[in-house]
């Protein structure tokens, strides 16, 4: 990474969408290059494209190059406005890969954004809707933004055609609250949501009873749901997925999830995601690892005040994260060892002291 006057430059395609909402929150321009230059088929994909054009959607005064090869793109951002979208994503990637970035930036809007997106809404690549309306958005309310906060799954979608819809709501708020997380607490309760579509509903049966045949060793107190879509609601491919979410005493939150390959029986998607979601647990802290960029960026955004988070050992992209958000908000993180009774525990607490960001563009409206 180097910097040139205010602008950030950066190159390769990994930690894309993170640098791009740094970007559009810190009102910084980015430019980034050399984007699978060495790729047999370089440059960005339709979904990285298509991300590009529901942010400029989104935004107002957003400026974006994207060079001839497609391998650089400049991003000037402009103001964050919300309202009434729609968007069709592409079947390369789940609505999942387009929903996490705009949850990072909805609540900075002028308006309350009412977004509705078309496409896949369960894959093996990114974050299934099940997971953003139980997990994430959850995670979004412990920094006080709830109010009107909802997802709604309209339609489901399986790869590989799609035919999902989703609607995504969310108020703005003119700041947001300092975080204080370092209790795990217990694991008191599973919850899960076993889908099917286009296949036979017993599908999502046999799902829930192999996983229950794990999980009920460890906890009595499970819920499973079925959702089983039909017609219309059920999109234009077949597949099936369990998503499985354990929440603490202290209201910590671990999840995991595992979807429908060919030739491969529901029972093993549904241990698949079982022993996930065992080893999601283990690895302690408050934040699960799909959550911890979210966390952490909303704490960078606090209010002026320490904020501190417990998690659990930090994926190679939260790693890279902390960089970059020092880089656009100059903001640096204390990571310290978390006391504990279990001597294996890896478990660190993550402090910082918040830019104290306020929603600029709420007060224009």
């Amino acid at each position: 990474m180097t910097t040139s006057g205010s602008l950030l430059k950066f190159s390769g395609h990994l930690h894309f969408r993170h640098r791009i909402v740094l970007s559009i929150l810190s009102g910084k321009p980015v430019r980034i290059d050399r984007i699978r230059s060495e790729d047999k088929d370089p440059g960005l994909r339709d979904f990285e494209a298509s991300l590009l054009r529901l942010l400029e959607k989104v935004t107002n005064g957003t400026v974006i190059e994207i060079s001839y090869t497609g391998t650089s793109v400049l991003v000037k951002p402009g103001v964050v406005v919300g309202g009434s979208i729609t968007h069709d994503c592409p079947l390369s990637r789940s609505v999942g890969y387009f929903l996490e970035p705009l949850i990072m930036i909805a609540p900075f809007a002028k308006k309350p954004l009412n977004l509705t997106l078309r496409g896949i809404t369960t894959d093996d690549r990114d974050l299934s809707v099940d997971l953003i309306r139980t997990v994430t958005l959850p995670h979004i309310q412990l920094f006080g933004i709830d109010e009107g906060l909802e997802l709604r799954i309209k339609k489901r979608g399986a790869p590989p055609l799609g035919g999902g819809e989703v609607q995504f709501l969310c108020s703005i708020v003119k700041q947001v609250k300092t975080l204080d997380f370092v209790e795990p607490g217990k694991i008191k309760r599973i919850r899960g949501i076993s889908h099917a579509v286009r296949v036979s509903p017993q599908f999502s049966n046999r799902m829930i009873e192999a996983a229950r045949s794990v999980l009920n060793r460890f906890i009595p107190d499970i819920y499973l749901y079925s959702d089983v879509y039909k017609g219309e609601e059920s999109g234009k491919s077949p597949g099936y997925a369990l998503s499985l979410l354990a929440e603490s005493t202290t209201g910590a939150l671990h999840c995991s999830e595992a979807v429908s390959k060919p030739g491969v029986p529901p029972e093993d998607i549904a241990r698949q995601a079982t022993y996930a979601l065992l080893e999601e647990i283990k690895r302690g802290g408050c934040v699960d690892r799909s959550h911890q960029i979210l966390v952490l960026l909303m704490m960078v955004l606090g209010s002026e005040d320490i904020g501190r988070c417990r998690m659990g050992e930090p994926s190679p992209r939260t790693i890279q994260f902390l960089r970059d958000a020092r880089e656009f908000f100059g903001v640096s993180f204390k990571i310290a060892k978390a006391e504990s009774t279990n001597p294996d525990s890896t478990d660190l607490i993550f402090s910082c002291l918040g830019i104290g960001y306020v929603n600029a563009n709420r007060t224009l409206a």
